[in-house]
């Protein structure tokens, strides 16, 4: 018979399920994204327990080793003096007349709409170092830093 005619398992066209990657490098924390991970890590074992069906408990499982291994890998960062834009904290920046501060934060909590960027993001790392009136250029556009702190959640 022609493989033209043989009926293939509708497994053969799934799309494969790959591990989600984990970022380059250390994993410094704050001691917020560290709660952040210890709660997902929580949310994702209560999933795969609560789960009834295959599909959606390998899924709940692959979120769940994700977290764990970031869990194992997390470092909790010390404590930034607050005299020069660092890991954990706050800066405030003004940029083409606008103000807006920013926090540096782990891979695992960035959440740029909130102004939380990671560490490894080029405006991160541009800024990391520097202190308050520094310029810096960035995209044929300057920033100047405002103020420095550090928060106390952070």
């Amino acid at each position: 018979m022609s493989v033209a005619f043989r009926r293939e398992s509708d497994e053969e066209h799934l799309e494969p399920k790959f591990e989600l990657p984990l970022p380059p490098g250390p994993n410094p924390v704050t001691a917020r994204g560290l709660a952040q991970i210890e709660a997902r890590v929580a949310e994702y074992e209560a999933a795969v327990d609560a789960a009834t069906e295959d599909d959606p408990r390998k899924a709940a499982n692959r979120d769940l080793r994700y977290w764990r291994s970031r869990l194992a890998s997390a470092q909790l960062a010390p404590a930034p003096s607050g005299k020069i834009v660092a890991f954990g904290t706050s800066v405030t920046i003004e940029q083409a007349g606008t103000t807006r501060t920013l926090h540096i934060v782990g891979h695992d909590e960035g959440d740029p709409a909130t102004g939380r960027i990671a560490f490894a993001a080029p405006l991160a790392r541009a800024l990391i170092g520097n202190e308050v009136g520094d310029e810096i250029e960035i995209a044929d556009s300057p920033i100047t830093i405002i103020a420095i702190e550090t928060p106390k959640n952070r």
